[in-house]
């Protein structure tokens, strides 16, 4: 990601044909410049969907605080997001789009729509059965499973708030499909768009319905959400003259491999989402407001997450799944290694950022109405353990998409089940010691494990990652972070932070983001951190540009 920052010549990437949706090849100066703008414009409108989201935990944070409603909402999530990941949402897309990007590289629409419908068509079926059998026996999986240390009554309310919620799970068995179409085609615009629409409809739940029906109104905004999710993605569909096609295509050889890639694939999403459940399981003998801390603290750690490794590993995938069918390993690893030294260069400032304005950050956006000064401070202790795992997390992403580019799915799921037994036997012995802080850093813990056991599986068929340049942005980008650690610590004991005034709160925060983020560039530049020094140079010529013309 360096080269990609600095616009460097580099490996070519496909670009979509307006008009009818094939994809031409690029000229080759402008493969990584164009991977670049793509994470860009991924990473602005994921930022501004989690603006959203944070509106969104703010909403439910003011007329719910950490409450046993809340826990109950937070655990019926479980199961449907599941099944939502397991079937369209992530298991899919890894097999789906390089098969669907050969069609579209032969410029074969016939075999592009049919292929797309089957999938569109296997998906929803599959997910209506579930999502039946499901809310069958809801009372019993979340007796049984999913939340025992529940009271009887609020262990009523989860598996109706899942019943309900499982609605949603039809809509994204589509939605999820769609926007892996739009994503082969290079089109990142209305799939970044679809998360936002989404947290819009739980905010209203929140907002407009939270009066007359309760928590109900959340699960009746996440079904709206999930409505307004994929008709917003319904006019690219148009742009590229979709068509759908009633059929389920069992001979067809595309749909074959990807069901055959997805397997392994599905397997691994489901591990991730089994660790999940065990989490919350765990943290539901804790006592009152604890699954909701560990979910606010997630989400809260999930900001600068997604932004970082969810858009650049979105924009990057495509490319490295042409290199791979293009037999170009050379390419493919340096691509790999520029990524993830961003990666390293934005996660690291990140996380101690979180760390050292974690306090202000929960305070402005959560504390009032039922947030109160306890609420505060569980959920700071969440996000403490989860803030250890970011880069871990963002890596992931990012390193995974190089296995499944090579059409490889077996090794992320064997590292995921060694990462799944570590969460667990971490989980057992931290929550007795910290509690439920406990099971959010054994997350991080398992997920850092998992990270390194790819990265040193990935030396052999790539014909090593680069480690001494990973290593050393590692340490460079530490060595800054540290420095802007040591002008926060230094900026709050000149001024500290005050706790009344959502005025003066936002100032200290805002204050505390800028300074932080100066001193952060300003030592990286100095420590030579490319990543950095890349975006100074191009911002450089971009504005020496514009000043001449």
């Amino acid at each position: 990601m360096t080269d990609l920052l600095s616009g460097r010549n580099g490996p070519q990437c496909k670009t979509t044909h307006p008009r009818n949706g094939t994809v031409p090849r690029a000229n080759q100066p402008q493969g990584r410049t164009n991977v670049a703008r793509a994470a860009l414009l991924v990473m602005v409108l994921l930022g501004v969907g989690k603006v959203v989201g944070v509106v969104d935990d703010l909403v439910k944070a003011r007329v719910f605080g950490t409450s046993a409603d809340l826990d109950a909402f937070v655990a019926a999530g479980g199961l449907p997001e599941l099944l939502n990941t397991l079937i369209s949402a992530g298991a899919l897309a890894a097999p789906f789009i390089p098969v669907l990007a050969g069609y579209l590289s032969r410029d074969d629409r016939e075999s592009t729509w049919r292929l797309a419908s089957s999938v569109i068509n296997l998906a929803f079926l599959v997910t209506a059965a579930l999502a039946g059998l499901i809310a069958l026996v809801a009372p019993w999986l979340v007796s049984h499973f999913i939340a025992p240390g529940f009271a009887p009554a609020q262990q009523s309310l989860t598996a109706g708030l899942m019943r309900v919620t499982m609605l949603s799970t039809l809509v994204f068995s589509v939605s999820g499909v769609v926007m892996s179409i739009l994503w082969a085609h290079q089109h990142f615009l209305l799939p970044a768009l679809a998360p936002i629409l989404y947290n819009l409809g739980i905010i209203a739940g929140a907002v407009f319905l939270a009066r007359p029906l309760g928590v109900w109104g959340l699960a009746v905004g996440a079904v709206t959400g999930s409505v307004m999710h994929l008709l917003i993605q319904v006019p690219g569909l148009l742009r590229y003259h979709a068509r759908w096609l009633p059929t389920l295509g069992v001979h067809e050889p595309g749909l074959r491999r990807v069901l055959r890639l997805m397997g392994p694939r599905m397997l691994t999403l489901g591990v991730v989402q089994i660790s999940t459940l065990i989490t919350v399981r765990l943290a539901s003998d804790l006592g009152s407001g604890s699954v909701s801390a560990l979910n606010f603290g997630w989400r809260l750690m999930q900001m600068p997450e997604t932004i970082i490794g969810t858009a650049i590993a979105t924009a990057v995938f495509p490319t490295l799944s042409e290199m791979a069918a293009q037999g170009r390993t050379h390419e493919l690893r340096d691509t790999l290694s520029a990524t993830l030294r961003a990666v390293l260069a934005l996660g690291l400032p990140a996380t101690l950022g979180l760390v050292l304005l974690g306090r202000p950050l929960i305070e402005l956006l959560f504390q009032g109405g039922q947030f109160g000064g306890a609420s505060t401070e569980v959920v700071l202790a969440a996000l403490s353990g989860y803030a250890a795992g970011l880069v871990g997390h963002a890596a992931l992403e990012v390193v995974a998409r190089a296995f499944y580019a090579r059409q490889d799915t077996r090794t992320p799921l064997l590292l995921a089940v060694l990462a799944m037994t570590a969460n667990f036997v971490l989980s057992l012995s931290l929550r007795d010691l910290l509690g439920h802080a406990g099971l959010a850093l054994a997350n991080s813990l398992a997920v850092s494990f998992e990270v390194g056991g790819l990265l040193w599986l990935a030396r052999a068929p790539l014909g090593g990652v680069d480690g001494p340049r990973l290593l050393q942005t590692f340490v460079r980008a530490a060595l800054a972070a540290a420095l802007m650690g040591l002008v926060l610590i230094s900026l709050n004991a000149w001024w500290p932070f005050q706790t009344e005034g959502t005025v003066r709160q936002a100032l200290f925060l805002g204050t505390g983001l800028a300074v932080g983020t100066i001193a952060y560039l300003v030592a990286a530049w100095l420590l030579g951190l490319d990543a950095v020094r890349a975006l100074g140079r191009r911002l450089w010529r971009r504005g020496v540009r514009e000043g001449v013309t």
